[in-house]
């Protein structure tokens, strides 16, 4: 009868569990921000169609958007973006110290969004409504939907600001507020761009 050799089969050990590169809040933040990405291209796709198309953009008798002022709304944002980043970096070298820069960013925010309501106001005032024009109606449309995502973005803020004061913020819930903050704030340009331009 033949011999069975037995042979020791070494297994090579369980790889190590290794944190991942991006933390699965922060990821999900990401999948939202390309589908967003997509939903303004769309918006934005279909303004410069209408604009394209149109004889006179924007109609005749209709008001001016305000350039300026909005701009310097604009920069206010812009502001925001840096300051909650020089916040992100304070607190993972010492938390007490982002507070400060945190509420910065937040203010800008706030004002962000009272100056953009201050401003539809103002226009509806002057007879730029929903149904005016094409113009109009997209001016609305656009703007409108990026308002939207401000909000959602200073709720979000608004939920760091708790965890901040009650001192159960952790890095990945903040740093998943500041990319979708950095979303909002780097769209803004583009739209100014497009439709106050």
């Amino acid at each position: 009868m033949a011999e069975r050799e037995l042979r020791l089969v070494r297994t090579p050990p369980p790889p190590e569990a290794t944190a991942p590169l991006v933390p699965s809040l922060v990821l999900g933040v990401l999948i939202l921000i390309i589908a967003e990405v997509m939903l303004f291209g769309g918006l934005i796709s279909a303004y410069a169609i209408a604009k394209s198309n149109a004889t006179m953009w924007p109609p005749p008798n209709q008001p001016r958007l305000p350039i300026e002022l909005t701009l310097v709304n604009t920069l206010a944002l812009l502001a925001s973006g840096v300051v909650i980043w020089w916040a992100g970096r304070r607190f993972e070298e010492a938390r007490e110290r982002a507070w400060i820069s945190f509420l910065v960013a937040y203010g800008l925010g706030a004002f962000f969004v009272v100056f953009q309501g201050v401003e539809w106001v103002r226009l509806i005032g002057e007879g730029l409504t929903l149904t005016a024009s094409t113009h109009a109606a997209f001016f609305y449309l656009i703007v409108g939907m990026h308002g939207l995502h401000v909000l959602g973005g200073l709720a979000a803020l608004t939920l760091i600001l708790v965890r901040f004061r009650r001192g159960t913020l952790t890095s990945d819930v903040f740093w998943a507020g500041r990319v979708f903050w950095y979303f909002v704030v780097g769209l803004w340009p583009i739209l100014y761009w497009r439709v106050y331009l």
